[in-house]
């Protein structure tokens, strides 16, 4: 318990003899207090050391002041007698009496006011509601244990130097140096753990509450948000706040407007179509009658369109239509009139059809197409042949700029031959060069170039 174990001759006391006629050794027996004071003893060799000073290494004693942290409590003062070294506590004096008894009792009082305080606090936990399973969970039993927990010992002071410390309770003497006693000061502090134990799992549980209740308004305040936003939970949209505002004006962002092509734009315009192409060989009459508009000679004619072809099919009929009645046409001063049907029996079949196509009807009547990729009139049938080669990408002598006379020149040279005309050459160089002659071919007959021209009265 923190004093060196005293055997040998020269641990009996000198005082032996007087206490035992026999001369036999002071041999401790049972006592139900105190044992008596005994007054100082001197030392053998007559060398007083510092009774204060406790022996550290280095030869320096070691201070301390009380109230400092956990395990530093009153410190044991030394003294060395007859070459041995006695310990006792500060506020004792030298030749104290035995106080073995003393710190038994001290520690006995000490460990019955630890387990006092401990079935106290043990009490109360049994009294506790059992925990409900929807309530926020308290702290763990662990960590209210730690703050009943003895606090270790300090490194350096005399008791871990010692071995008390690990060895049993830390010696300490009957009275504090503030004069309270040790079990009235032992048992309040186990009692002061243990109520900070519960303050502090108490603090923890309400800490708990709060934040669980900030993290739940937090997400109340989000779904309000979500809600106000027209956001469901699953995901879905509601109706925008500013469907039902007016747009501004100058925040309209109108797609342009497609501006229908014009007839003269559409004639205008080529076409894409393969010079070799053959479609299936079959027609298709276009629906509808766009009736004669003069009082001349009246001729009935249908349009026929081979089907496969991409091209534009009332075009077609509309450019044939608008050409043969045109003044400058055949139709010039009222001598003729065309009427479009597609029933009946007509005078003609105006047919537009892809090259392959064309040749084989031209063949019909002798004629071979396919050299230059022309247009006939297939006198032995009842068919005016329009390669659609032709119709679609033009010829080189108009050229891509002259889209839309070629194709009136087409129409009106190949109903010409079916109304009697035959092929005519230019005689003038540089005039307009005569409708019925072979102009896709050539403006340059035997030396004589002249320019194109799509009508049969050019100047009316």
């Amino acid at each position: 318990m923190g004093r060196h174990s005293r055997k040998g001759a020269e641990a009996i006391r000198p005082d032996a003899a007087a206490a035992d006629p026999a001369g036999r050794p002071d041999v401790p027996r049972p006592s139900g207090g105190r044992r008596r004071r005994q007054g100082p003893v001197p030392p053998a060799d007559g060398y007083t050391p510092f009774q204060d000073a406790p022996q550290v290494r280095g030869g320096h004693p070691e201070q301390r002041e009380p109230g400092g942290g956990w395990g530093t409590g009153p410190q044991p003062r030394h003294e060395t007698t007859g070459g041995q070294q006695r310990s006792y506590a500060y506020g004792s004096a030298p030749g104290a009496p035995d106080q073995d008894a003393a710190r038994e009792q001290a520690v006995a009082r000490q460990v019955s006011a630890q387990q006092a305080a401990q079935h106290a606090a043990d009490g109360r936990t049994a009294r506790q509601p059992a925990a409900d399973p929807g309530a926020m969970p308290g702290p763990r039993r662990e960590f209210v244990d730690a703050f009943d927990a003895d606090p270790p010992t300090p490194v350096g002071t005399p008791e871990a130097r010692s071995g008390a410390g690990a060895a049993g309770p830390p010696v300490e003497p009957e009275e504090a140096p503030d004069g309270e006693p040790a079990e009235r000061r032992e048992a309040k502090g186990g009692k002061g753990r243990t109520f900070t134990g519960i303050a502090a799992a108490a603090v923890t549980t309400v800490l708990a509450v709060v934040v669980a209740g900030q993290v739940a308004e937090d997400s109340a305040g989000r779904g309000a948000v979500a809600r106000a936003a027209g956001v469901d939970r699953d995901g879905s949209e509601g109706a925008s706040r500013s469907d039902a505002r007016p747009t501004p004006e100058h925040a309209v962002t109108r797609a342009p407007e497609v501006k229908p092509l014009s007839y003269g734009e559409k004639m205008a315009q080529p076409y894409p179509i393969a010079a070799d192409l053959k479609a299936t060989g079959k027609f298709e009459a276009v629906p509808g009658l766009a009736k004669a508009p003069g009082k001349g000679q009246k001729y009935r004619y249908r349009i026929d369109v081979e089907k496969g072809l991409s091209l534009d099919a009332g075009l077609f009929a509309e450019a044939v239509q608008k050409t043969l009645n045109d003044d400058r046409s055949w139709a010039h001063n009222g001598a003729m009139t065309f009427e479009r049907i597609s029933s009946g029996s007509p005078d003609f079949v105006i047919t537009l059809a892809s090259p392959g196509t064309t040749g084989e009807w031209c063949a019909k009547s002798g004629l071979d197409t396919t050299i230059d990729n022309v247009s006939c009139d297939s006198a032995a049938t009842d068919r005016v042949m329009i390669n659609a080669y032709r119709w679609a990408q033009g010829s080189a002598t108009f050229g891509p700029k002259l889209l839309l006379p070629y194709r009136q020149m087409l129409i009106n040279h190949e109903v010409g031959h079916r109304l009697g005309y035959n092929h005519v050459s230019c005689r003038t160089p540089g005039a307009l060069a005569p409708v019925m002659q072979q102009q896709t071919k050539s403006l340059d007959i035997d030396g004589i170039k002249c320019k194109p021209n799509p009508w049969v009265h050019p100047g009316s």
